[in-house]
């Protein structure tokens, strides 16, 4: 969202001045300047009646014209206050001296034009006073209103950075640094700094606000900061805390500190709705120890919640994560005791979940502050229901989609499953036969579809009921819940699925059976299936109970017993799937069961990298395939007819097999940069 600034053109008139100047003396005038008497004219060029300024204010229609300007440039030597009347526009780097103070209204606007110079910095020994409230913060912005339009606000101050004394800034060669860890640089309340970030060179950037050895005099609070292409807020060094902090969409880190930083920051809330990030919090240097108390973090697009380099740490309090794929990461193997996380040691295994800690109506004040709501998902659904991306989905339950209702699933949708508070298998989404469901993601917006533990086998995963053929016959019982499936409708439609990701399935329902990632019994062939990923599950990727449903584009990482599993007849397509197993004990890249007619397998590539290798295409009973263009490697077994079936079942490269050790399985590989939305690469 934007920021809506009005601009006014504000114009210092000289040929008002002059007439000011030919009749300041004039004889006829009974009320001298400034005096006050006689009545406004506010035409005359004199200062007369309640006028405030010479032919403005007081009784006169126009508002007084700035006698400083209103570009904002250059160097500020003596102490001044702008005019919350007036609309800033910054036209260069504005530098607040040493042993000046600069005072900025509450509802001043500095509008910055676009520039790696145009920054506002507050020199070390100055001092900067904004005095925003709630009803009318102070507001920084970028004409432009793009990410990385200017430098945003730098201050430098004498507190003590493991840097030492007057080190110099990576940002226009500033100096600070000192033994004052109470230096005052002023105080800040109520600002919003929007747009920030300006690229310096290929290494470094500015922040939204910069503090580089501010010390605990300083007062800041209440303080948003958003769209910046770097960070949020950087402390470089210092004992500077701040109170009430809000950050959005700063793309490389939210709050980031270095060079021995020990202050304290309360009430912190990070909101995350854009792709490539980096952090909420980033570390670097010694560990300064310094206190987060009340942080909430949520993500939209996954990604790590903390990280801590060379040896860093923190003590935090009220910690709660939503939608990190990472929790903590001590990027250089630091000591994880350097992290205290509400009395205990960081654990990385830990999501973090936990309700917000930092009321989202502490920052109402931020006019476009965005918001993402987290509720709860579970129960049926009888009529046609669409979810918002701009929501947090917990999946506290089994959500159970009814006939003839539709879900919709919006591009960047995350749901949750509840792996604490929730069986694991009564957590899944079903849709029943008859009733549909449309996954809409994008390749740069995909759906995902996560577990708060993080673990294999945390929940039961998505499945599918349709109305085609199965081999168990018309209203055949599932394993899974009782559901009813299977029927006479081979074209059937169940929805659509593109661009999904299913992580963390795979729930043990007993000893013979548990869910898969993605479970399609008797789904008919008008049910579209395309760019999903299934990574890290207990049971199969997929399974195909019957059906005639074609997928197309499917990667399956260290699901641990069948990447693809196929039974009861399924006679569909899959085309450009790849396949990844890197831990031990997988079963297969392939299981297929029941009867001979086989499904049509198009470049396959599996890829092993586990040791051992385990097998590729396990073929149970008299089942088989047509396959071209297959390639695996790793595997210490390609094929395995696990009941002796006529190996001639299955085809490759047109081709029946003669023998389970035929070498034809060296096809060209599946691109996996098209997986590129899963993987990161």
């Amino acid at each position: 969202m934007k920021t809506k600034t009005t601009k006014f053109l504000m114009m210092i008139m000289a040929i008002t001045t002059l007439t000011i100047i030919g009749c300041s003396s004039d004889d006829n005038n009974p009320d001298p300047p400034g005096e006050g008497g006689g009545e406004a004219t506010c035409t005359d060029g004199i200062q007369n009646g309640d006028e405030e300024g010479i032919d403005c204010g007081g009784s006169c229609p126009n508002a007084c014209e700035s006698e400083e300007g209103t570009d904002l440039t250059g160097s500020i030597t003596e102490d001044r206050t702008l005019d919350a009347s007036v609309s800033y526009v910054l036209t260069g780097t504005l530098s607040v001296e040493s042993g000046v103070t600069l005072t900025i209204p509450a509802g001043t606007t500095i509008t910055s034009e676009t520039g790696t110079d145009k920054y506002i910095v507050v020199q070390k020994g100055g001092s900067i006073d904004i005095q925003g409230t709630a009803a009318q913060p102070v507001l920084m912005t970028s004409a432009g209103q793009n990410p990385g339009d200017w430098g945003g606000l730098v201050i430098a101050g004498d507190a003590t950075t493991t840097e030492g004394i007057d080190a110099i800034a990576e940002v226009g060669g500033i100096i600070y640094g000192g033994t004052t860890d109470t230096d005052s640089s002023g105080s800040i309340n109520y600002l919003i700094i929007d747009y920030a970030g300006a690229q310096i060179n290929s290494e470094s950037q500015y922040n939204g606000l910069s503090l580089y050895a501010v010390g605990s005099g300083t007062s800041i609070e209440n303080v948003a900061i958003l769209n910046g292409t770097d960070d949020g807020v950087e402390f470089f060094g210092g004992t500077v805390s701040v109170t009430n902090l809000y950050l959005e969409n700063n793309e490389d880190d939210a709050v980031d500190w270095t060079e021995g930083w020990n202050g304290t920051v309360v009430n912190t809330y990070v909101l995350h709705t854009i792709e490539g990030f980096s952090t909420a919090v980033e570390a670097d240097g010694i560990n300064g120890n310094p206190t987060l108390t009340n942080f909430t973090a949520v993500s939209t697009e996954n990604g790590t919640a903390l990280q801590f380099k060379k040896e860093s740490g923190a003590t935090i309090t009220g910690l709660s994560l939503t939608g990190y794929v990472v929790s903590v990461d001590m990027r250089d193997n630091g000591a994880l005791a350097n992290v205290q996380i509400d009395g205990a040691t960081a654990d990385p295994n830990l999501t973090y979940l936990a309700p917000p800690t930092v009321d989202i109506d502490l920052f109402s004040w931020v006019e476009n502050a965005s918001e993402v709501e987290t509720i709860a998902l579970s129960g049926t659904i009888t009529t046609d229901t669409s979810l918002d991306a701009n929501t947090i989905y917990l999946l506290d339950g089994n959500l159970s989609v009814e006939a003839p209702a539709k879900l919709t699933i919006p591009a960047g949708t995350l749901i949750i499953a509840d792996a604490a508070g929730t069986e694991a298998t009564e957590t899944y989404i079903v849709v029943k036969k008859g009733a549909q469901i449309d996954i809409l993601g994008t390749e740069s917006d995909p759906v995902t579809m996560t577990s708060t533990g993080q673990n294999p086998g945390d929940w039961g995963g998505l499945v599918i009921l349709g109305d085609a053929t199965t081999t168990e016959g018309v209203d055949a019982i599932a394993e899974i819940g009782g559901f009813v499936y299977g029927g006479t409708n081979d074209a059937d439609n169940s929805g659509t699925i593109n661009y999904l990701i299913i992580n963390y399935a795979g729930a043990q329902i007993n000893s013979e059976s548990q869910f898969n990632g993605l479970s399609l019994y008797a789904v008919g062939s008008g049910t579209t299936i395309e760019n999903v990923g299934i990574l890290n599950g207990t049971d199969d990727g997929v399974e195909f109970f019957g059906g005639t449903v074609n997928a197309s584009n499917i990667y399956l990482e260290n699901n641990e017993d069948d990447a693809v599993d196929w039974t009861e007849g399924w006679n569909g397509t899959l085309v450009d799937t790849y396949v990844s197993h890197t831990l031990a004990g997988f079963s297969t890249a392939v299981e297929a069961d029941g009867i001979t007619a086989g499904p049509t397998i198009t470049n396959f590539t599996a890829i092993s990298t586990a040791d051992p290798g385990g097998t590729a295409l396990q073929f149970k009973k008299e089942t088989g395939a047509t396959m071209t263009n297959v390639l695996l490697t790793g595997y210490v077994v390609n094929v395995d007819m696990r009941d002796a079936g006529d190996v001639a079942n299955v085809v490759v490269d047109g081709t029946p097999l003669t023998s389970v050790d035929d070498d034809v399985f060296n096809g060209t590989p599946v691109d996996i940069t098209m997986f590129s939305w899963i993987t990161g690469d």
